[in-house]
C-alpha cells in the first residue's frame, strides 16, 4: 500500500500542512459490483469511509496523500506530501477505487480555503508491546475540526462499535462521533 514512513518523517509531513488551506479534497472509495464500477456507499452523515485514502490539495499546489499502510508494524494512517497515485493503483478501474471530489460537500465547507491552525498525530500506544500506532490525524481550521483515520465500523451496515488500526480509511467530523469510534478527541490517547 504505502512505502515505510518513520515518525521523524511522519511528523515532519504532518507539521507541513500547518498555516496552508485545503483547496480541494478528494475520496478514494473502492467499486464493487457485478462490472466492479459501482462506487460503494461512503457518506455516513457524521463520518465518511473513502476506503483507499483521502487525497488533501492546497492552495499552493501541494498533493498530501493520507493513506492506510503498515510502517509502525500494524494498520495505521500515514500520510505522505505526494500524490495519491504514488499510493493506490487502479484508479477508476473496475475492482479498483473510484476518484470522488468531495469539496464541495457540506461537511468539508468550514475546511476547504481556511488556514489550517493545527494538525495534528493521533497517537496510540500499545504499552505492553511497545508499538505505537498512528491511528488518526487531526486537522483544524478556527472553524472546525476533522480527523482521518484508519478506522472501520466492526458490522455492516454499520452499527455503533468501531475498530481502528485497519486497512481502511475513515473521516470523522464531530468530537461525538470521533469519541464513539474511539479516536481521542484531543488528540491524545488516553
Amino acid at each position: 500500500m504505502s512505502s515505510a514512513l518513520t515518525a521523524a518523517e511522519y511528523e515532519s509531513t504532518v507539521a507541513l500542512l500547518r498555516g496552508r488551506c485545503i483547496q480541494r479534497v478528494i475520496y478514494y472509495p473502492l467499486m464493487s459490483g457485478e462490472d466492479g464500477c459501482e462506487v460503494e456507499d461512503w457518506d455516513f452523515g457524521p463520518w465518511h469511509q473513502p476506503t483507499m485514502g483521502v487525497e488533501l490539495l492546497t492552495g499552493d499546489g501541494a498533493r498530501f496523500s493520507a493513506v492506510w499502510g503498515s510502517s509502525f508494524e500494524h494498520y495505521g494512517l500515514e500520510l505522505f506530501l505526494q500524490p495519491i497515485t504514488a499510493h493506490l493503483v487502479r484508479i477508476g478501474e473496475p475492482g479498483g477505487s473510484a476518484e470522488v471530489d468531495v469539496t464541495d460537500h457540506f461537511r468539508w465547507s468550514s475546511l476547504i480555503d481556511r488556514k489550517l491552525t493545527r494538525a495534528d498525530i493521533v497517537w496510540s500506544e500499545d504499552r505492553e508491546g511497545g508499538i505505537r500506532l498512528p491511528v488518526a490525524i487531526r486537522l483544524c481550521s478556527k472553524e472546525r475540526t476533522v480527523w482521518i483515520a484508519a478506522g472501520r465500523p466492526v458490522d455492516w451496515p454499520p452499527g455503533d462499535v468501531y475498530h481502528l488500526g485497519t486497512d481502511d480509511v475513515m473521516v470523522v467530523f464531530t468530537p461525538e462521533f470521533a469519541a464513539k469510534a474511539g479516536i481521542p478527541v484531543s488528540g491524545v490517547w488516553e
